[in-house]
């Protein structure tokens, strides 16, 4: 598979990246991306998602789109401004590397567009598979024009999917660096009444799903990216306690996550029981679908 990826400096690029041979990588700072993924990179080419699509050059020989950039959704207050850039990130980036792909001479077989599990809102303990509707948010209403916009590549003959991804657990940052410091400190415990479920992946299992979704042609349109087993925020609090051998039962109430993360916190405390039925049903096999065994590949030198 000749690959182009975008994103691959994220946390989930580099371990996508492994799993090709010598794609090529767009980057706004391709002196950056040189320095951290350069090893693992065919060709880096620069591209900047809001200015236009990626020049010609960067689509020659690629069978297959991997598209991952987009603005954290995790850094920083929601301010007016940072939900434009979230959004624009998202929507105008993708509009702008699908503009390239149908301008290219000759065109990708498949791309798999990153999406969110934010799609589908607060649900309580509904199950969520792919047909679910989506919620009314902000991050709804992002994750629908997102999508859009990579499925309108369908329309000179590229498969398109979108994969809804969920919390990305891995060593060295994603979500579980954020969580960590109150643990290791004593402190840590479940958000609120710690009933709602969390949609998580381990990251080695993401990047097998995108390879999985671009090698199997019966895939196209929205796959849930997640493990087969989401767990309850009180059930993750406690495993990740054990693993780390620290107390897991100081509740954090949602008025002062409210007071330090503004309008995010909703996100946070949202329930999204979610379940990769398109994965499963196309045969793909979880690595790590259970917490705490995906927290152990993760933490155990931390906790030795």
């Amino acid at each position: 598979m000749r690959a182009l990826v975008t994103g691959g400096t994220g946390f989930v690029g580099p371990r996508l990246l492994r799993m090709l041979d010598r794609p090529t990588i767009v980057s706004r700072n391709p002196d950056r991306a040189r320095q951290s993924i350069g090893h693992l990179a065919g060709r880096i080419v620069r591209w900047d998602p809001l200015e236009g699509p990626p020049p010609q050059e960067a689509f020659e020989g690629i069978d297959a789109v991997f598209h991952l950039a987009g603005e954290s959704v995790a850094e920083g207050r929601w301010t007016a401004a940072q939900k434009a850039r979230i959004r624009d990130s998202r929507v105008v980036g993708t509009r702008h590397l699908v503009q390239g792909i149908v301008q290219a001479h000759t065109k990708p077989a498949v791309l798999v567009s990153a999406s969110a599990v934010g799609y589908y809102g607060d649900r309580g303990d509904e199950e969520l598979t792919e047909t679910a509707s989506p919620a009314d948010d902000f991050l709804a209403h992002v994750c629908i024009d997102w999508e859009k916009e990579a499925m309108a590549a369908e329309g000179v003959g590229v498969r398109v999917v979108t994969a809804r991804t969920g919390i990305v657990l891995g060593s060295g940052g994603g979500a579980l660096a954020k969580m960590l410091t109150p643990f290791q400190l004593g402190a840590g415990g479940p958000l609120g009444s710690g009933r709602q479920w969390m949609p998580w992946v381990h990251v080695a299992d993401i990047a097998r799903l995108y390879v999985h979704a671009a090698d199997t042609q019966s895939i196209h349109g929205p796959m849930n990216a997640v493990s087969p087993h989401p767990v309850r925020n009180s059930e993750f609090t406690k495993a990740l306690g054990r693993q780390l051998h620290r107390p897991a039962f100081m509740p954090a109430p949602y008025i002062g996550l409210r007071i330090l993360f503004g309008e995010f916190a909703k996100v946070l405390f949202a329930s999204q029981r979610v379940i990769p039925k398109v994965a499963l049903d196309t045969g793909f096999i979880f690595q790590y679908p259970d917490i705490a065994v995906a927290l152990k590949e993760i933490l155990a030198p931390a906790a030795a």
